[in-house]
């Protein structure tokens, strides 16, 4: 190896250095949030990146039928043993939130060519919501079940 290669060899080892030092150097300090998103990245990502909910629509059967839903409101939807919602192609990888405060379950297609579906069934949590998060990239059905056929009634939430 040449002197001009071990120079550069060398420098390139103190700038690694000098960016790890300043990229520990730069943070926050304490701890994260995992679910959070800095700042710059929500500014590259553009839109929300959930299903607005009056893009959304529900065939409850013996339920009557909601009205339009407004652009980024919160979509009640009442039903007894079981519901499809309909959700509109999103133009994107979206999530769909539905929240509760009984448990349901949900059937839903994965995103994507993937020929699969995946169902759950959502207990509320120590706060005592419920919540399922669904990805959908394209026109979707979702089914909704009530267990014990008591009635449940799920919001579509726009977060």
């Amino acid at each position: 190896m040449s002197g001009r290669q071990k120079v550069l060899l060398a420098a390139l080892a103190v700038l690694l250095v000098a960016l790890y030092l300043v990229a520990v150097g730069a943070g926050p300090g304490g701890r994260g949030d995992p679910a959070a998103r800095p700042g710059w990245l929500d500014r590259l990502g553009g839109s929300n990146a959930t299903v607005d909910p009056a893009t959304v629509t529900a065939d409850c059967p013996g339920s009557p039928a909601a009205p339009p839903g407004t652009p980024g409101e919160p979509r009640v939807v009442s039903f007894v043993a079981g519901c499809v919602l309909r959700v509109a192609d999103p133009g994107g990888l979206r999530t769909l939130v539905l929240r509760s405060r009984a448990p349901f379950g949900v059937t839903a297609p994965a995103p994507g060519d993937a020929e699969v579906t995946v169902a759950d069934e959502v207990e509320p949590a120590d706060d005592g919501e419920a919540v399922a998060k669904i990805a959908v990239d394209r026109a979707t059905a979702v089914a909704l079940r009530c267990p014990g056929g008591a009635g449940c009634a799920v919001t579509v939430g726009p977060s």
